[in-house]
Order: C-alpha cells, then structure tokens, then sequence
C-alpha cells in the first residue's frame, strides 16, 4: 500500500488550490472505458458518490481521495490539485 502526505488546500500566499472542475475531469480521464459501477465496487463507494465526483459536484474525503489514487496509480495531488 503507497503511503501519501495529503495537501488540502494550502491556498496561503499562492499555494495549491483545488479545482473541482480540474478534479472531475481528471477523475473522468482516468476511469477510461471501465464503468463507474466497476470503479466503485473496486473502492467501496457507492456509484452516486463516484458520479458526483466526476461532475464536480461533491469532493471526496481524505481517505477517499487516497483510495482513488491508489487505484488509478497516481498521486492525490495529481488527481485533486491544478499545477
């Protein structure tokens, strides 16, 4: 299991900030050609929790956001953060 330091929202004189938009199209990109059923069953979430994410409406929790870097094999601050 990957362990990962989580920055949230470190908007303080020109840190990183979260960008919904940026987040549910990554989270999109990512998932591919699987379905957001097959994405949820894999993390335990349920498939309007995933769908919500991938709108931009809702963010997940830390520990979400973890699950879903783990599972698409990349960092929370790839998934969640605009460079």
């Amino acid at each position: 299991m990957m362990s990962q330091r989580i920055i949230i929202h470190k908007n303080i004189g020109g840190g990183v900030k979260m960008d919904k938009q940026y987040m549910a199209e990554t989270l999109k990109r990512l998932r591919g050609n699987k379905t957001q059923e097959e994405v949820a069953n894999a993390l335990h979430i349920s498939i309007s929790a995933l769908s919500m994410y991938e709108c931009g409406e809702r963010v997940p929790r830390d520990e979400i956001k973890k699950k879903l870097a783990e599972h698409y094999g990349r960092t929370v601050q790839y998934i969640f953060f605009k460079q």
